[in-house]
């Protein structure tokens, strides 16, 4: 049977408050998207959130809450999310993209630094959009001391507490950490930054999170501890197997533990014969960074991310995996030509 590279974790819990929603006939935003909020607040302890209907909308209401005015810059790394680009286009704002290193998939302080540097040091910049990419733990303080206001994204990493971020968002879309089947949390961490996001608190339904999806993120939130431990035991065994091949990992700095959103190699070949190779065993496997700006061909300037999107490949894991496909993964892995 055929091992798909992505599968959101949806159990028989999760199809019970979903359809529960449904028969009550409570599907707009109301109770449960309150609820949500309670039960994330419990987890990720903010101070103030606001349940969403994309990452797209949060991005957009973060920057909005941090007065930025067009014209201005906003750095991204070359590897963000697509969608980023589209939001500080229509928000009539300059992207700065930065690149990353071999070693680590999120863009560094130095790297903002010499960027702006090469750029115009006299640049405006508004704001720094931190991407937890692959669900990496950036150097969030080191990045915030530059002095810009810095906005985080960890969609993929919502277990890091070390976040700096004036204002964060935790995207709930199909393959993020955690499925709302589409939404995000948009959040600040204490009470002074958090008059911001309650100037958005009026804003109409239709930007505000259904409680059909939001009933799905409550059981999600709930069952995190369960399929972060579940992420963890199929991390070790990748992570044996990996040491057997020439491939490399990304490795995580300042001591931050990885949050095993996914396992990644970056090739010391391309990804075709490794992606054949895969199919022959019948595992779906991808690349890494299809999806973002790179991957897109738009960061010209961004040489190391450009050969990460051709040299870096995605392999199955979420808690759903049965044991053997684990196993059948762990082989693929060790012979990875």
């Amino acid at each position: 049977m055929k091992i798909d590279i992505y599968s959101p974790t949806i159990r028989r819990k999760e199809m019970d408050a979903v359809l529960t929603a449904m028969v009550e006939e409570k599907i707009g935003p109301g109770d449960r998207n309150k609820l949500l909020i309670q039960t994330s607040k419990e987890i990720l302890h903010f101070d103030y959130a606001l349940a969403l209907r994309s990452p797209a909308v949060a991005l957009h209401l973060a920057l909005k809450a941090l007065n930025a005015k067009p014209g201005k810059a906003v750095i991204i790394s070359a590897l963000s999310p697509c969608y980023y680009l589209q939001v500080l286009q229509d928000l009539q704002l300059t992207p700065v993209l930065c690149d990353v290193t071999y070693d680590f998939p999120c863009m560094s302080r130095e790297i903002i630094e010499n960027t702006i540097a090469k750029k115009d040091p006299a640049l405006e910049v508004c704001a720094v959009v931190l991407h937890h990419t692959l669900g990496f733990t950036p150097d969030s303080e080191g990045i915030a001391g530059l002095g810009f206001p810095v906005i985080e994204d960890i969609s993929k990493n919502c277990e890091s507490g070390k976040t700096k971020g004036v204002i964060c968002f935790l995207g709930l879309e199909e393959r993020d950490m955690l499925t709302s089947g589409g939404g995000a949390l948009l959040f600040t961490m204490n009470k002074k930054d958090s008059s911001m996001l309650r100037s958005f608190s009026g804003i109409p339904e239709e930007y505000a999170l259904p409680d059909i999806n939001a009933a799905l993120a409550v059981v999600q939130f709930k069952e995190l501890q369960r399929n972060m431990e579940r992420r963890r035991d199929i991390a070790e065994i990748y992570l044996q197997a990996s040491l057997r091949t020439r491939h490399k990992r990304f490795i995580s700095i300042n001591d931050n533990d990885y949050c095993n959103y996914a396992f990644s190699l970056v090739l010391e070949t391309g990804l075709k014969d490794v992606t054949a190779y895969a199919r022959k065993k019948d595992i779906e496997i991808g690349n890494a960074f299809g999806n973002t700006i790179a991957g897109a061909a738009s960061a010209e300037d961004c040489p190391v991310s450009n050969s990460l999107v051709l040299r870096t490949v995605l392999f199955p894991m979420y808690p759903r995996l049965r044991s053997n496909d684990v196993d059948r993964i762990s082989r693929l892995i060790m012979t990875l030509p």
